[in-house]
């Protein structure tokens, strides 16, 4: 079986149907790893969670931050924002089917040779403790009081980890790291401000994955999320959110020993902005 990892679809279905053909992936033999954001800001975010929906065991995918946002919009209209694509899915009458599918999703994915998830993590998380607050988020959003997270687990507070974190504040803080993550200081504390490639961050700050002592560093993760850093390999670690919906490429890769890349050029999409 072959394992293909694809950054940030964002509703961009017909160039994800490009990639697959690029790749020649077969459903009955391969896999696919979503590495989160399988809606919003593209044109068809419906058919893509339709789509990956139908292809059962040979596709995962992990949760990211406008995943999240589509479920706590379908709780909350209010939240959804001026720039969203998410009417067709809060209108179709498969609704409910696919944010039932969608919310019972993980937040981190793994074999014994990769890890996925959509952001980051703190320096603070080894494998262990990432794989128990991963569980301990996903048990929230699959419970019966998951509407009351999504309607409140917009914030940037708390940034920094902590043990004695409990609660509403705990959820927030796993959330945040794996969906919405990009720099931090060097003790970890999150900056959920500054989104720009690297080199356009203040001093104080560097990208999660090269933090001194990172406990994660041992494991190889694949991560998107950060489409103005494009394609990157290195810190044991491969972002492949290629800006696809900014009019860049979407990539996947092959995993392996050697890790192959595929991508393809999604011309006239969006301008680049702050996703």
């Amino acid at each position: 079986m072959s394992i293909y990892a694809i950054g940030d679809i964002q509703g961009c279905h017909d160039e994800l149907l490009r990639l697959l053909d690029t790749i020649n992936f077969n459903e009955n033999t391969d896999q696919l790893w979503f590495a989160g954001d399988l809606v919003n800001r593209g044109p068809k975010s419906l058919e893509t969670l339709r789509f990956v929906k139908t292809l059962g065991d040979a596709a995962v995918t992990v949760l990211g931050n406008h995943d999240l946002h589509l479920l706590a919009a379908a709780c909350s209209p209010e939240q959804a924002g001026k720039h969203d694509t998410l009417a067709p899915v809060l209108k179709a009458p498969d609704r409910d089917e696919l944010l039932d599918w969608l919310r019972h999703r993980p937040l981190f994915h793994y074999n014994d040779d990769f890890c996925l998830l959509h952001a980051g993590l703190p320096p603070q998380w080894d494998f262990n403790k990432t794989r128990k607050m991963a569980l301990f988020a996903e048990r929230a959003l699959r419970g019966p009081d998951y509407q009351r997270l999504l309607t409140h687990m917009y914030g940037n507070k708390p940034d920094l980890w902590s043990p004695t974190l409990t609660g509403m504040a705990k959820l927030r803080f796993i959330l945040n790291c794996f969906t919405r993550m990009r720099y931090c200081d060097a003790y970890g504390r999150l900056d959920l401000i500054n989104s720009g490639p690297l080199g356009s961050q203040p001093e104080k700050l560097m990208p999660w994955f090269q933090v001194p002592k990172r406990k994660s560093a041992n494991l190889r993760i694949i991560f998107g999320h950060w489409s103005t850093l494009g394609y990157y390999e290195g810190n044991n670690c491969y972002a492949i959110d290629t800006g696809c919906l900014w009019g860049g490429q979407l990539t996947a890769l092959k995993l392996g020993e050697q890790v192959r890349r595929f991508s393809i050029d999604c011309p006239g999409a969006r301008k680049p902005g702050k996703v």
